[in-house]
């Protein structure tokens, strides 16, 4: 018998962990998995500091199982057939994801945590175990529309085919399941110099780098597409830089999914400059999908 890994959402109280569990609940569903909501802290029984509606009134600590239990309630009421359970893991919110991650379908988050400045767009976690999970993390954020799934089409930013091909396949997969549209684009950039060093000129031809765009996307597309005939599939390669087309196309999208291009930092692992623009700005949930090794 095969083990259906669990869909895990981290939750905290805020509004974006609990939108989240909204989310997951359907995406659980669709896929026949189980949900399973992990709240991380440093003490199991009183974790997390609450802010009250009214500023001026102090604020209170409550109980773990405070936030977990009403978040595993909303999510049996959303949808009685989804097999939820909670979990309070005594350790820092990333940590105790990732460790969770590790026998995980998928990681979702809210676009903000609970006590986050409102002025931020993106909390800490979302960026910090997209850039470190070994398994698909979603950031839970976005317009209605997108949240609701009312666009009917996935949205694939296409990378390159020789580490692409994991965010490929997850994309083919959830436009399988949903029974939608897939939207995959290359974005592509035409040269500012010539082979010899000089600048060229603002209308020079760029047909070659288009071509070379369309090409590269069809090699990447080849052998999810194979595995997956019946998903209907839009290719458009678009002229400018991938993070500013993939914000713009995520309008239309009920999912944008990317692969995680990571690079060192002084903190550990960190996204790329177009996963980092999508996790802020995007109007869709992102999935940012790590490449197998």
């Amino acid at each position: 018998m095969t083990t259906v890994l669990p869909l895990v959402v981290g939750v905290d109280g805020s509004p974006g962990s609990l939108t989240a569990v909204d989310w997951a609940v359907g995406e659980a569903a669709r896929h026949g998995a189980p949900l399973r909501l992990v709240h991380g802290t440093h003490d199991a029984h009183h974790a997390r500091v609450t802010r009250p509606a009214d500023p001026a009134s102090p604020a209170r600590h409550e109980p773990a199982d405070r936030i977990v239990a009403p978040a595993a309630e909303r999510a049996r009421r959303r949808n009685p057939t989804v097999e939820v359970s909670t979990d309070i893991v005594p350790a820092d919110p990333v940590e105790a994801l990732l460790a969770a991650g590790d026998h995980a379908f998928i990681l979702v988050t809210g676009a903000r945590g609970l006590g986050e400045a409102a002025g931020l767009l993106l909390g800490p976690v979302g960026p910090a175990v997209a850039a470190r999970a070994r398994c698909p993390v979603i950031v839970v954020r976005g317009d209605p529309a997108g949240l609701a799934g009312r666009h009917d089409r996935i949205l694939l930013g296409a990378g390159e085919p020789a580490d692409g091909g994991e965010a490929a396949r997850f994309a083919f997969r959830e436009a399988e399941v949903r029974g939608c549209e897939l939207d995959a684009v290359r974005a592509w950039r035409r040269p500012a110099h010539d082979g010899g060093g000089h600048r060229r000129p603002g209308g020079a031809p760029g047909r070659p780098h288009e071509e070379e765009a369309r090409a590269r996307l069809a090699e990447l597309l080849g052998p999810a597409s194979a595995e997956h005939p019946g998903v209907r599939v839009r290719r458009t390669a678009v002229e400018g830089p991938a993070r500013k087309v993939l914000v713009q196309r995520s309008a239309a999208a009920d999912l944008v999914v990317i692969g995680a291009h990571r690079r060192p930092g002084a903190l550990g692992p960190r996204l790329g400059r177009v996963a980092h623009a999508l996790l802020h700005h995007a109007e869709a949930p992102v999935a940012v999908i790590p490449h197998a090794p």
